[in-house]
């Protein structure tokens, strides 16, 4: 199975050196400088481990953790030139699965990530993302509330992973059909309308009173989030 890590840090050289390590044990690699690009990444790919620093320009990674821990319980190892304890117990409590203080051994980085790995995948392409009592099951492709699966075909599927990945933004229907279509997307924008009304009947306890996936008139549609 090949596991998409992104690598978030600031700094090229040790970018460059966890890079080559990371492709070298046959991972496939994202890279972003900042918070606001790792964000950015998470939202477009299926990430299934983040290696994220701490102190970076924009938004720091505390804040992208708290980000990503809204929507999702991906496998998170921090990475930090701080040595204070507080750093450390403020990670954790915000969902860290790991913490790597600068400098480190990139081996010894390996063997975290592929322990973790083995231990919160069990070698199952699986990852699991969560709106309230709604759980979309990436591996399977499979919608739960609670324990009971709702039926959803493949181009559903695609159009919940962007929402699920994309909690409380209004999105417009040309933002919905990249992220869950790609540019190469041949239908019509309003198919995305029918797709929605589809995927109400579903999810929603009244379809004519959407609670969880909700029109913004004139600018697009809103999933989860606050009202």
């Amino acid at each position: 199975m090949n596991y998409q890590i992104l690598v978030v840090e600031d700094q090229q050289e040790i970018q460059s050196i966890v890079k080559k390590y990371l492709t070298s044990e046959g991972y496939d690699v994202h890279l972003a400088s900042d918070g606001f690009e790792a964000l950015s990444l998470f939202n477009r790919q299926t990430i299934h481990l983040v290696l994220l620093d701490v102190m970076m320009p924009g938004i720091d990674g505390f804040e992208v953790l708290a980000a990503i821990r809204k929507v999702s319980e991906i496998p998170i190892i921090m990475l930090t030139a701080k040595q204070e304890e507080v750093d450390r117990i403020k990670g954790f409590k915000n969902g860290a699965d790991d913490y790597v203080s600068k400098p480190f051994s990139a081996r010894e980085l390996m063997l975290r990530i592929k322990r973790l790995l083995k231990r919160v995948y069990h070698e199952v392409d699986e990852l699991i993302l969560r709106c309230d009592e709604l759980s979309l099951h990436t591996g399977s492709m499979k919608l739960f509330r609670g324990d009971k699966e709702i039926l959803i075909t493949t181009a559903e599927y695609s159009l919940l992973l962007a929402l699920f990945k994309n909690q409380g933004q209004v999105l417009s229907r040309e933002q919905l059909i990249e992220l869950a279509y790609g540019a190469d997307y041949e239908g019509y924008d309003r198919n995305i309308d029918s797709y929605i009304k589809r995927i109400r009947q579903k999810i929603e306890i009244n379809p004519r009173d959407p609670q969880i996936l909700r029109t913004k008139y004139g600018a697009g549609y809103v999933f989860g989030g606050a009202k």
